[in-house]
């Protein structure tokens, strides 16, 4: 697995980055095989040492935790410890399902913007309803079921999730709702 360790402000010591690969590398193994990646990034906000992770797995879904502790360690334990919950979380899924991919997700290109706010500074309607776009970039979007799309936006952390329906290849969306449930826009589905 390849590791990314950085520090936001902070600087990140030998024996801090050793800590991390090796815990890091117990929890993720236990409960998937094959992970690709991970990328661990340490601030620090005020009195408080932040801690945030990514693991990418070899399925194509990501993992995403963050703990937030006085002390360095502690923050990545708190890290860690969520990232163990979210993958015990997954396995179990995946075992009651019995549903084991047998390829990686199919991921296709997209484009994505970034619109600025469309009021202007005194709160009115801009002059022109045309949309400034400020930032243009690619993205990728994954080819999952909706079973699969949920775990990915529960694992990322993510209210929305756009993703390509494995059954007719149309694009579908997954959302929290603010009553806590999970809504599923599907426009092919529609009668």
């Amino acid at each position: 697995m390849r590791y990314q360790i950085s520090g936001r402000q902070i600087d990140i010591g030998d024996a801090l980055q050793t800590h991390v690969k090796s815990e890091l590398d117990e929890t993720v193994t236990k409960y998937s095989q094959r992970p690709t990646d991970a990328m661990v990034v340490f601030s620090r906000a005020a009195h408080e040492y932040i801690c945030e992770s990514t693991v990418h797995l070899s399925t194509g879904l990501s993992v995403s935790a963050r703990g937030h502790a006085t002390e360095v360690y502690a923050a990545f334990e708190g890290c860690r410890e969520k990232m163990d919950k979210q993958l015990r979380r997954y396995k179990r899924r995946l075992r009651d399902h019995q549903h084991v991919r047998a390829e990686p997700v199919e991921f296709q290109e997209a484009s994505s913007y970034i619109l600025a706010s469309s009021e202007g500074p005194d709160g009115a309607e801009p002059e022109s309803l045309q949309p400034l776009i400020i930032a243009e970039m690619e993205t990728k979007i994954p080819s999952l079921s909706v079973g699969e799309a949920v775990m990915q936006m529960e694992l990322a952390g993510a209210r929305v999730l756009v993703f390509r329906n494995e059954k007719h290849s149309g694009v579908n969306v997954v959302y929290r709702r603010d009553d806590g449930n999970i809504g599923w826009v599907d426009p092919l589905n529609t009668k």
